[in-house]
């Protein structure tokens, strides 16, 4: 599964090089931040955050895509996100790494928890960047500022889970 998430990242970064939506080495450390997890026997809390996120600027790149090919239609947007989710969790739930009634966190599956965390928690990072930008005249305070709240998010919250769970 780890390497069919990794081909998909990489063949859509490879297919829009020039999306401005969310930047590709983010999804590149995305992917691999996933692939990693699931190679180190990681909790799937903590795969579940890189997933959330991969989905998160998978789903900004092809919306940014659409707009920059002008093709519009009533309720793209939404589309595209349950597509993306749809493609990302049907998957595992029917290979059965979903809904294990041993497998929860605070009630919830640990990797659809990790998903849901990883997704808020990406999206609040790409908008502290782009309120960050606002407040300094569109202009980051640092190069690599729009990695690192993308990014910084996902790696605080896997140590934080790393430990807890």
């Amino acid at each position: 599964m780890k390497k069919i998430i990794l081909s998909i990242a990489l063949s859509l970064s490879a297919a829009v090089p020039l999306a401005h939506a969310v930047c590709p080495v983010c999804t590149v450390a995305v992917g691999a931040g996933l692939g990693l997890a699931q190679w180190l026997g990681i909790d799937d809390s903590i795969s579940g955050l890189w997933i959330g996120g991969l989905a998160v600027s998978l789903i900004a790149w092809t919306i940014d895509w659409l707009n920059r090919k002008n093709i519009r239609f009533t309720g793209r947007k939404i589309l595209v996100a349950v597509g993306y989710y749809l493609l990302l969790v049907a998957p595992l739930w029917w290979k059965g790494l979903i809904g294990h009634p041993l497998n929860t966190l605070c009630g919830i599956d640990k990797l659809l928890f990790g998903i849901i965390l990883g997704t808020v928690l990406f999206v609040a990072g790409v908008a502290l960047h782009n309120y960050l930008r606002r407040r300094n005249e569109n202009k980051s305070y640092f190069k690599g500022q729009k990695i690192v709240s993308g990014i910084a998010p996902l790696i605080i919250a896997s140590i934080i889970l790393y430990f807890a769970c």
